[in-house]
């Protein structure tokens, strides 16, 4: 989910998944903001980020002409370099969670996380 945040910058999901993604993010954000290549390392780690191997369910889809999941990986990256730029005079706090309501099949409440404009 934290690849999904970084490359759309704002998901709607629930409340409890927003309140532990939100923890996620920042702390990945404020790794990308430290050039060190440990911090970068991590980050490829954390989110599980593979550049050139391709699970077989990606393989059959890239064969059929669909690379949109092989990109994200880079995307990431990308955007999360953005996120570094964008974010280098804040300390914390990157995110904000704002509640949307209820789900209608369960009942769940639902909010919207995103990265704040600033």
């Amino acid at each position: 989910m934290v690849k999904s945040l970084i490359v759309h910058g704002r998901i709607k999901t629930t409340e409890r998944k927003a309140s532990e993604l939100k923890r996620h993010a920042d702390h990945v954000v404020t790794l990308a903001k430290s050039n060190a290549l440990a911090n970068k390392r991590k980050i490829v780690g954390d989110l599980m980020i593979r550049y050139n191997s391709l699970t077989t369910k990606e393989a059959r889809a890239a064969k059929a002409g669909d690379t949109s999941s092989y990109n994200i990986d880079r995307r990431v990256m990308g955007k999360l370099d953005e996120l570094a730029k964008r974010f280098a005079n804040r300390n914390g706090g990157f995110t904000r969670v704002l509640k949307e309501g209820y789900r209608v099949g369960d009942g769940a409440s639902l909010c919207y996380i995103e990265y704040l404009s600033e």
